[in-house]
């Protein structure tokens, strides 16, 4: 019926952190998360290529007009949106591979930050993949919509 898709700041959530990172390449679904480690969260700030991001607010403005947009002009469904200052959650209906709309929001939403003069141009405003998880039911649907209206804390 449509998908949950979240996507990270650069540098805002490493392996090793407190609260756990999934391993993306393990073939298990649900596998167990990489727990924490301040040794293996050093040597991976170690790795960066600048510092962490985060996302004021005309940044997190740019990035919410940038995916409406791509929304509108693709004849997505957007169902919730919410841009905190290191990730974005969204539902949305479409007709592409959520790996796919995942990639064409990022990128909008890049392109719309550096036409504004918000983020340089060669840096990396996101971490790689993000998570993309199928909503197969009504009840899926509505879940994923509470938790990103309303799971996310107070408006930013």
């Amino acid at each position: 019926m449509a998908y949950f898709i979240t996507f990270r700041a650069y540098g805002t959530w490493l392996p090793g952190d407190p609260r756990g990172a999934i391993r993306h390449w393990s073939p298990a679904s649900g596998s167990a998360p990489i727990p924490s480690h301040r040794g293996l969260e050093r040597q991976s700030r170690g790795l960066l290529h600048g510092g962490p991001v985060d996302f004021d607010k005309p940044r997190r403005d740019a990035i919410t007009l940038a995916i409406g947009e791509v929304c509108e002009v693709r004849g997505w469904n957007l169902l919730a949106l919410n841009v905190r200052t290191n990730h974005v959650h969204l539902v949305v209906q479409c007709e592409v591979p959520p790996e796919r709309a995942m990639n064409d929001l990022k990128s909008y939403a890049t392109r719309r930050m550096v036409s504004e003069g918000l983020f340089p141009a060669n840096a990396r405003p996101w971490a790689r993949h993000g998570s993309t998880r199928y909503l197969w039911n009504e009840q899926d649907v509505e879940g994923a919509w509470a938790y990103v209206i309303h799971g996310q804390g107070p408006d930013l």
